[in-house]
């Protein structure tokens, strides 16, 4: 299964742009978050031979501007497109989006989104004072579980686990945001250490990590860590 990374705050080279969020393409055709920028998206889009048409399905993690502004432009060049979306949503996400024609649809719980393809559904969070609904993408393959996060407000170590409990399988991959940007050395190694215990193979780590974190999981991980950046194409 491919993933293609479509915007993020490192790159391959300088054609392409980088910011905040973590669009990622799914087998060309399922669009994880579209970043904090649509004319960012799009001229990354181009520069990897991504189409408006190959997109099928938009799946957004969470309701910050980090990983839904790139929303808009792509649901008005596309209309009638399946947006999945948790229900703790804000009412005027929902309304602005069915404004533009897409198939809005609210997921809970587990959920499958295509074949070998699942959501987590809904898991609640606070950020700050805050609340946050939040889920993650699941993958999978051969090799075992794929996760993908946007800012795993939630926890990650709580999506990794919720997503065992549910797949019951071995986790091959961890990418995206795993928000330790403002954590401790201490709480980062923790988690290190129980991304061990859990069995998670390879780790990318991206977006709001932060770079002591991603420091702390090269050191663990080695070559397991895999390093993302816009214009890279994935295979899991």
């Amino acid at each position: 299964m491919e993933i293609k990374i479509l915007f993020d705050s490192k790159r391959r080279s300088r054609k392409f742009l980088i910011g905040w969020g973590v669009p990622y393409l799914i087998e060309n055709r399922i669009l994880f978050d579209t970043g904090e920028d649509s004319g960012c998206l799009f001229n990354n889009m181009d520069h990897m031979g991504v189409k408006i048409n190959d997109i099928e399905t938009i799946v957004i993690s969470h309701d910050h501007f980090d990983h839904t502004g790139g929303l808009w432009d792509v649901l008005q060049a596309k209309p009638g497109l399946d947006v999945y979306i948790c229900p703790g949503f804000s009412r005027e996400f929902k309304n602005k989006a069915k404004s533009y024609g897409c198939n809005l649809i609210e997921v809970d719980s587990f959920t499958r989104i295509a074949d070998n393809i699942h959501t987590t559904g809904q898991i609640e969070a606070t950020y700050g004072l805050d609340y946050i609904a939040e889920q993650s993408l699941v993958l999978d393959t051969d090799k075992g579980l794929t996760i993908v996060t946007g800012c795993a407000h939630p926890g990650i170590i709580n999506i990794v686990e919720r997503v065992k409990e549910n797949a019951k399988k071995d986790i091959h991959l961890v990418m995206g945001g795993f928000h330790l940007l403002d954590e401790s050395v201490e709480k980062i190694i923790k988690i290190n250490n129980k991304f061990n215990e859990l069995g998670v193979q390879y780790v990318g780590p991206a977006h709001c990590t932060g770079e002591d974190a991603i420091k702390i999981f090269k050191e663990s991980y080695r070559e397991n860590l895999i390093d993302i950046q816009v214009g890279r194409t994935i295979e899991v």
